[in-house]
């Protein structure tokens, strides 16, 4: 008898717990369907906007399509065949443009970074103002430097005339041509690269910095054994984003040189759009752009593994 009445009380309680998982499952799923609904839009923008483009640009690539001509006929693989040598002729310029355009701002913003850390008069308004390149919007920067290089009435040959000393043509010879992007692209890049190197060095903790400096470290010793193991895994990440966005960098080059002088600047970017909307071949852009993307996916898969590995 004691024993059924002990029994009772856990009998109701399992009881009144049933109620409340249940409870909780159909809270749950209205959670999810509400959820749900609050992306759905975002989605079907996503698709609109990313998936169906990328789906129709990899079926134009299948056909032999132009703006010129209403009809388009079936080719296969043949608009890859025709592009196949441009892609890699080009590739060669669009690496070296990316890689020169990663290195130059990564050096220049981590040692800012480094010089904007110590303790200075006004170094709060220098932040500030170093800040303004990246605030300017690609196509503005590009003028502007267009301008600061031209032969004929740019800053750099003003400037040289002045002190008598001889004009230099960057705009209109290969290797300048390159050189004048790669600055315009540096000090456009630089500022966001400063920006995230501060901000890791902002978290180092001060008191490893003077444990070496009472024990006698030089100030390239405190760099190379403290700071820059410190700074080294999101400085790396921020590099390989610049390098990706680089590889696909279109207004700098387009503004400033076209391509020119031959094709010594003509990046992938600005390939395809001569094939698109200078020679009117929309499938062989469509090839092209596929390519580049197939690259890109894999230059993007390494640093997501990259990424993860630093995480760990």
């Amino acid at each position: 008898m004691q024993q059924a009445i002990l029994e009772r009380p856990a009998e109701s309680e399992q009881k009144a717990v049933e109620p409340r998982s249940g409870r909780r499952s159909t809270l749950g799923a209205k959670d999810r369907t509400f959820g749900f609904m609050i992306a759905l839009p975002a989605v079907l923008l996503f698709l609109v906007i990313a998936i169906f483009p990328l789906v129709s640009s990899i079926f134009t690539s299948l056909f032999d399509q132009s703006l010129l001509r209403p009809e388009r006929t079936f080719v296969g693989l043949d608009n890859y065949a025709a592009v196949w040598e441009e892609f890699f002729a080009r590739l060669g310029t669009t690496l070296v443009f990316a890689s020169l355009s990663t290195v130059f701002p990564l050096v220049l913003g981590v040692a800012l970074a480094l010089l904007l850390n110590a303790r200075m008069r006004g170094r709060n308004i220098l932040r500030g103002a170093l800040m303004l390149p990246w605030l300017l919007p690609g196509v503005v920067v590009s003028f502007l430097w267009a301008w600061i290089f031209n032969d004929s009435y740019g800053v750099v040959n003003h400037v040289l005339s002045v002190f008598g000393l001889p004009e230099v043509s960057m705009l209109g010879t290969p290797t300048g041509a390159m050189a004048a992007v790669v600055i315009a692209k540096t000090w456009h890049s630089f500022p966001w690269i400063m920006v995230v190197a501060l901000a890791v060095l902002q978290t180092l903790p001060s008191e490893q910095i003077e444990a070496a400096t009472i024990d006698g470290a030089t100030r390239s010793q405190r760099f190379r054994h403290i700071s820059l193991p410190h700074i080294a895994g999101p400085v790396t990440l921020v590099a390989v984003l610049e390098f990706i966005y680089n590889f696909g960098n279109f207004d700098t080059i387009f503004v400033m040189t076209g391509g020119g002088p031959g094709n010594s600047t003509t990046t992938l970017a600005v390939s395809l759009y001569d094939l698109a909307f200078g020679s009117y071949e929309l499938g062989k852009a469509s090839a092209m752009g596929t390519l580049w993307l197939v690259l890109l996916a894999i230059i993007t898969t390494g640093y997501l593994f990259l990424n993860r590995r630093l995480e760990k």
